[in-house]
């Protein structure tokens, strides 16, 4: 086993432990179920885990983290690295929305369904600092896939973020729970979230 992490380095339970001793997350779930880490932001929960997508003989692993809140406007956002499935975006039809800070418009696509709602989110420094510690991102808001349970309450919808292969860099890990804390509390602050725990409101 020792041989083994010395090649490959530490595994990734053992990293996820790591992070849940620093930030004060749990670790939950069995081999079966697969093992995620559950972390608490005031009222809201945000998950970590992986899954696999299958395409005929190829498959692929990817991170997520993600977490419910309570979307009080229906404010939608996405943003990704410039890119060549950026590119393709912009030939369908996705727009682009430039929030005025030259540097990060270059770096990044940013959609959204409220062009001064993504301009607020994305005047927070401290999102636009962690969200370019990232090498790869994809990070949005989406609608409720009944991930959790089966069915959230109405207006509750997702903070979520994927990228293809297995994190296994704390840092790295401790930087995205900071993003989505960030980006929670900023999304209150600009009237797109209440800070109600999202399983108990109706």
């Amino acid at each position: 086993m020792g041989f083994l992490r010395e090649i490959f380095g530490p595994s990734k339970e053992e990293v996820w432990q790591e992070l849940c001793n620093q930030i004060g997350g749990e670790m939950k779930g069995g081999f079966w179920g697969g093992k995620k880490v559950e972390i608490r932001v005031k009222e809201w929960i945000v998950t970590l885990d992986i899954y696999i997508v299958t395409r005929g003989e190829t498959s692929t692993t990817y991170t997520r983290m993600r977490s419910p809140y309570v979307n009080k406007d229906g404010f939608q956002f996405a943003i990704y690295r410039q890119g060549f499935f950026s590119e393709v975006g912009k030939v369908f039809g996705m727009q682009d929305i430039e929030i005025g800070y030259d540097e990060f418009d270059r770096n990044f696509i940013i959609q959204g369904n409220d062009e001064f709602k993504v301009r607020q989110l994305f005047a927070n420094q401290k999102i636009r600092y962690l969200i370019k510690q990232q090498p790869s991102i994809h990070f949005e808001v989406k609608d409720d896939e009944g991930w959790f349970r089966a069915n959230f309450p109405e207006q509750v919808d997702e903070l979520y973020f994927q990228v293809a292969g297995v994190i296994k860099d704390v840092e790295r890990l401790k930087s995205l729970y900071e993003l989505f804390a960030e980006t929670l509390n900023q999304l209150c602050h600009i009237g797109s979230a209440y800070e109600d725990d999202p399983n108990f409101r109706l």
